[in-house]
């Protein structure tokens, strides 16, 4: 089966279950594989020439438009929808039956009560954060980890260097990506926000969900144990 992966998540369950993609995107971290553009700049005329049996999309990290454009072309497009850890489970054996893959075990990610709550930004100017209802901020609250929202109706809110004073969260995690979080950082964002506790996090164990998922929470409640 010829199947093309835009969601790097997507590229990296097909490839743990032994399916390798004709095709992907410049994230998904596969050199070897044949790059189609990004998740959000695909290049549509070079995944029709391939001809592809099924094109993997998901609504949060693809486009819509480019979502209609491949059905327009004709083209079979599986779009997933994974905002929380509890939807992984349903997206992956759908993706699964599409593909021929393996018969997933089941099982429920259980959230945790509160221990600690964090602010996690994802982007620096402007600086953006992650809203409850996200995949990331689900992940965290299996570990215990509640992520401070501000007062909006955003999946992932815009804020100001005047609205990291004075946060209701007692920890800063930083994470490796969209936005590439270093050391070099932690200073400035413990100034910023008067937090002392600022922590460096794989940003791939927060987002990339799939058969990555239930190693990223291991992965990570190692790297929050210490609260």
């Amino acid at each position: 089966m010829k199947i093309v992966s835009l969601v790097p998540s997507v590229t990296k369950t097909l490839l743990a279950w032994n399916i390798e993609p004709i095709a992907c995107t410049r994230f998904c971290e596969q050199p070897s594989l044949r790059h189609v553009g990004g998740t959000k700049d695909p290049d549509i005329a070079a995944i029709v020439a391939l001809k592809p049996d099924l094109v993997v999309l998901d609504r949060e990290e693809n486009r819509k438009e480019d979502a209609e454009s491949l059905i327009a072309h004709g083209l079979a497009v599986c779009d997933l929808h994974v905002v929380s850890v509890h939807d992984v489970q349903r997206e992956m054996q759908r993706l699964s039956d599409l593909v021929s893959g393996p018969t997933l075990p089941l099982g429920e990610l259980v959230e945790q009560e509160q221990r600690s709550v964090a602010f996690v930004p994802i982007w620096r100017r402007p600086w953006m954060t992650i809203s409850r209802e996200t995949y990331g901020a689900t992940l965290l609250r299996c570990l215990g980890i509640h992520v401070f929202q501000p007062n909006s109706p955003d999946a992932y809110p815009t804020l100001r260097d005047e609205d990291l004073v004075g946060l209701n969260a007692q920890m800063v995690l930083l994470p490796t990506e969209p936005y590439v979080f270093a050391e070099r950082h932690i200073a400035e964002v413990q100034e910023r926000t008067g937090i002392s506790d600022v922590r460096i996090i794989d940003g791939k164990d927060l987002f990339w969900w799939g058969t990555r998922t239930n190693d990223a929470l291991t992965r990570l409640g190692k790297d929050l144990a210490r609260l």
